[in-house]
């Protein structure tokens, strides 16, 4: 029986569904919702709280999309199981966006193709000029590719500029873990727009992932376990094997890596991709993360957060990172500019948690940065002038009308399914009339090469049939001529 006492305040700064999503799912995080426990009408909350229908029906859609309640047709929004150990007690922050692009869904009905925000439940460089825009690309399906035509060129120069004629300091030896004005601005930026909680000591930043994944791994020690997803990116797998890290491979299901699988592996530490898994695509929910949390918590594991993919979202908000949901310091959040900007800026960063920022900083803090000082100041001034969520905005966009222009003509290739493709620039495709190496052959024949999902497989069994498709780098005026061209290397008989 809902019996929440609910003070909404049209004067506050935030919006009047927000308050109602924050106040619900901090119920939930407490236990004063239960699992099971049905949500008021839609209808019958307007009428007790005298507030519209669309406020209402933002703040459920919120509650589905991250994970706190299950929708039953004709029935209504039920609370979600929800493990509460290893939570942030208060409520969760909630994102704030600059603006609506990515937010798009394609057309509904015959032109549309199948698709599901996830997978069944079995396991499963420097900068050039610009382009010339429609320009062909060797792999136009990439899982790779970034479309820097969107680039805001002019700006990044100007701002370059300005800081080498007026910054000679920058010369000299700075902080290793990062110029203080980046580390502030980035601070700002993931609270904001993540809902991290952190101060600019606790951010670190470096020349990649790769470089930020080296040094995470010595705070850890030579024995310690790493989990991983399977499927899940393979140089990350590299990387730990060259360094002779343990591995444990735990299977994705529905929600992101099998909490249960994880529990058994021995495991030190897990590295997830919650936001947008690759390559399942999956967006981990809140009762699934929470669970994370606490077998983290209660073993003194860590979880390092990749947050790959969180910038762009289709038809929904971003889910708040883990890390603002984490109460005992656990997680190690890290991002990086390479996906949503461009690969050539090799500029990552990671949020440490207090103890492991000062492991940190007893190992490297007599190092010099592992990125140009000049390159730091610029992209602090991107982010405080407002350049980054204007791009974000405008790419956020164009990726979201190309999702659509592409699903679209997916949609006439016969019982073709579409999974995974809720968020990021990449999903997942399943033909079962050819299995996948035949698919593959068939996509080379037609000069598009693809890649399989069973490529990122290491212990768990791939889908039948399953390829991975990027369309980040696809213009989307040559998406008809792609897809056409697969449609005839699929069409042909066995």
């Amino acid at each position: 029986m809902f019996s929440l006492t609910l003070n909404l305040d049209p004067a506050a700064r935030a919006p009047m569904y927000e308050q109602l999503y924050a106040a619900i799912a901090g119920a939930i995080r407490e236990g004063a919702l239960r699992a099971g426990e049905k949500l008021p009408s839609k209808r019958a909350l307007c009428a007790l709280l005298g507030v519209s229908r669309a406020t209402v029906e933002t703040a459920y859609e919120l509650l589905l999309a991250e994970g706190y309640v299950t929708s039953k047709p004709r029935s209504g929004f039920y609370v979600v199981e929800y493990e509460t150990a290893a939570v942030s007690e208060g409520p969760s922050s909630v994102i704030r966006l600059a603006g609506d692009g990515g937010c798009h869904l394609p057309p509904r009905g015959k032109a549309a193709a199948a698709v599901s925000e996830g997978p069944s439940s079995a396991p499963v460089c420097a900068l050039g000029h610009l382009p010339p825009r429609g320009k062909a690309l060797e792999s136009p399906f990439s899982t790779s590719a970034v479309d820097v035509s969107a680039f805001p060129y002019a700006s990044w120069a100007k701002l370059y500029k300005e800081v080498v004629y007026n910054s000679p300091e920058l010369l000299q030896r700075g902080d290793p873990r990062g110029e203080a004005g980046l580390r502030e601005a980035l601070a700002r930026l993931l609270s904001e727009y993540r809902g991290v909680r952190c101060g600019p000591e606790q951010v670190v930043v470096g020349a990649g992932m790769e470089t930020l994944t080296d040094q995470l791994l010595t705070l850890f020690g030579p024995e310690a376990v790493c989990a991983m997803e399977d499927p899940g990116y393979p140089a990350l797998e590299r990387s730990l094997r060259a360094r002779g890290r343990a591995i444990r491979h735990v299977p994705m299901d529905g929600s992101g890596m099998d909490a249960e699988a994880l529990e058994r592996s021995g495991a030190d530490l897990a590295y997830l991709t919650p936001s947008h898994q690759f390559p399942l695509g999956i967006t981990m929910p809140a009762s699934r993360r929470s669970r994370l949390l606490r077998w983290a918590a209660e073993g003194e594991r860590w979880i390092i957060e990749d947050d790959y993919d969180s910038e762009f979202r289709y038809g929904g908000r971003p889910i708040s990172s883990m890390q603002g949901m984490d109460r005992h310091g656990r997680v190690i959040y890290a991002g990086t500019f390479s996906r949503s900007l461009a690969p050539a800026i090799r500029l990552a960063y990671m949020v440490l948690p207090p103890a492991l920022a000062e492991r940190w900083q007893a190992l490297y803090g007599r190092q010099q940065p592992t990125v140009s000082r000049y390159e730091q100041t610029v992209m602090a001034r991107f982010l405080d002038g407002g350049f980054y969520s204007r791009y974000l905005r405008r790419v956020g966009k164009l990726y979201a009308d190309r999702r659509a222009a592409l699903l679209a003509a997916l949609a006439g290739i016969e019982g073709l399914a579409v999974s995974g493709a809720g968020g990021g620039i990449h999903f997942l495709v399943t033909l079962p009339r050819f299995p996948e190496a035949e698919l593959l052959r068939r996509a080379a024949g037609a000069g598009l090469p693809l890649r399989g999902l069973s490529e990122f497989c290491h212990e768990a069994p791939p889908r039948p049939s399953t390829l991975v498709l990027g369309y980040g780098g696809l213009p989307t005026e040559q998406v008809p001529a792609a897809v056409a061209r697969l449609t005839a290397a699929w069409a042909a008989s066995p």
